[in-house]
């Protein structure tokens, strides 16, 4: 794995997805950076690089469950980015996760397999997620429905970010 560039996982060790990805980074052979947001927040740049990044906006990358954004208001079709991300740094549990930055580029990782593609090499199988899902069989071949073709269209645009702080000053 490139040390100049680690992987980064933005993880919240609650979340099932989150601790799928991390596991299967784990199983890749990669031993991730680990940033519990819920504990260490959020700040503006840090997020406009990693949603610039991933191709999302704060609007794509609420969390929408499990999360006070409809009490806050913000599912509301008028509500603003900027209101949304504002709300995003005073509440860190209201963005999606898990976020993984690798070489390869960064992403919101749902569904868990996803991260997959971002990965130097595949784990070797088989490998299942917590729910016993088998997504790498034992021959080390995805069994996924997600696909590289069908992430390009869904993420298009991805593209490596410092995910550890904000842009450059």
């Amino acid at each position: 794995m490139n040390t100049h560039f680690p992987v980064v996982i933005h993880h919240n060790p609650e979340c099932g997805t989150s601790r799928n990805v991390l596991e299967i980074i784990r199983a890749s052979g990669a031993e991730p950076v680990i940033i519990d947001y819920l504990h260490t927040g959020w700040t503006r740049p840090q997020l406009l690089a990693l949603f610039a990044a991933a191709n999302l906006t704060p609007r794509t990358a609420l969390r929408t469950s499990k999360s006070p954004a409809a009490e806050l208001g913000l599912l509301d079709a008028d509500m603003t980015d900027d209101a949304i991300l504002d709300a995003m740094l005073i509440h860190p549990v209201l963005v999606n996760r898990p976020l993984v930055c690798t070489p390869k580029g960064v992403r919101l990782c749902r569904p868990s397999e996803s991260v997959l593609d971002l990965l130097e090499r595949l784990p070797p199988g088989p490998l299942a997620k917590e729910d016993g899902e088998l997504i790498i069989d034992s021959q080390g071949r995805r069994l996924s429905p997600s696909t590289p073709q069908q992430d390009a269209l869904r993420f298009p645009g991805t593209q490596a970010a410092n995910c550890t702080s904000g842009p450059p000053e």
